[in-house]
């Protein structure tokens, strides 16, 4: 076995991936703990130096997948995810480039590629993605109504929440989301508009229990399909597995006759 496929093969041992979860958690508690003036008063240098050492084994894991894996390393979706977020970790937080330093917190994200019911969970969002554009669509369609409705009924009246297409938008937006839209729209509104209620209630029946229950449902659907899949790949994989444990305990029978 060459070296290559020798470093492969360690590198998808589950110790290594346990490591490298135990690495990116302990890194984020470091991330954490710079941001509270006390702790960096106390131990600031140390805090820094953990951070840089966690940095240098994200770099020495990439280093290593790439000459174990080759070009096939960029094959993986994954793979380039996990070189982007380290990649912005090197780039050097000089000026008019400091934000960068706040995100190196990005480097927790790195738990979607090594933990695999969180990796589901994602590929599950992104296999969605195209049914939910359609929702997206309807969505924006139904505000734009919703929108040009409100500005004409109500912007006279109330133009710091419907005074403009924008305003109207954002304040539905709002409404959709159930934050204070009884007490601190509806109601005011109903006060100068007493049939009001007649266009909020629909709106919201519409968005927040049809429209965004719909998303729920597309997204649920495609990880159960997600799953589904894992899960027949696993049992086809152990199928052939017992099909070949069979043929050569047959095969060794049969020599020994």
């Amino acid at each position: 076995m060459s070296l290559r496929a020798k470093t492969a093969t360690f590198l998808e041992t589950p110790i290594v991936g346990t490591v490298i979860i135990g690495v990116i958690i302990f890194n984020a508690i470091i991330l954490g703990l710079e941001t509270s003036d006390a702790v960096m008063a106390q131990a600031g240098s140390l805090i820094r130096m953990l951070d840089a050492a966690c940095l240098a084994f994200f770099v020495a894991e990439i280093v290593a997948k790439l000459f174990a894996y080759g070009l096939r390393f960029f094959r993986n979706g994954w793979n380039i995810f996990d070189l982007v977020i380290v990649g912005i970790s090197l780039v050097p937080a000089s000026a008019g480039m400091s934000v960068l330093r706040a995100l190196r917190i990005l480097r927790v994200l790195r738990l979607l590629s090594v933990a695999p019911r969180l990796r589901r969970v994602v590929e599950g969002f992104v296999t969605a993605l195209p049914g939910m554009g359609s929702v997206f669509v309807l969505m924006a369609i139904i505000f734009y109504i919703g929108a040009v409705m409100a500005t004409k009924l109500f912007g006279d009246a109330f133009p710091e929440w419907f005074g403009s297409l924008g305003r109207s938008g954002y304040t539905l937006f709002q409404v959709m989301t159930l934050e204070s839209w009884s007490m601190g729209i509806v109601r005011p509104v109903m006060e100068a508009f007493p049939y009001a209620w007649a266009f909020f209630v629909p709106f919201i029946m519409v968005t927040t229990f049809a429209v965004v229950n719909l998303l729920v449902g597309l997204i649920v659907n495609s990880m159960q399909d997600a799953h589904a899949e894992e899960s027949n790949a696993a049992t086809d994989e152990y199928r052939s597995e017992i099909i070949a444990r069979l043929e050569a305990i047959e095969k060794a029978v049969k020599d020994r006759k």
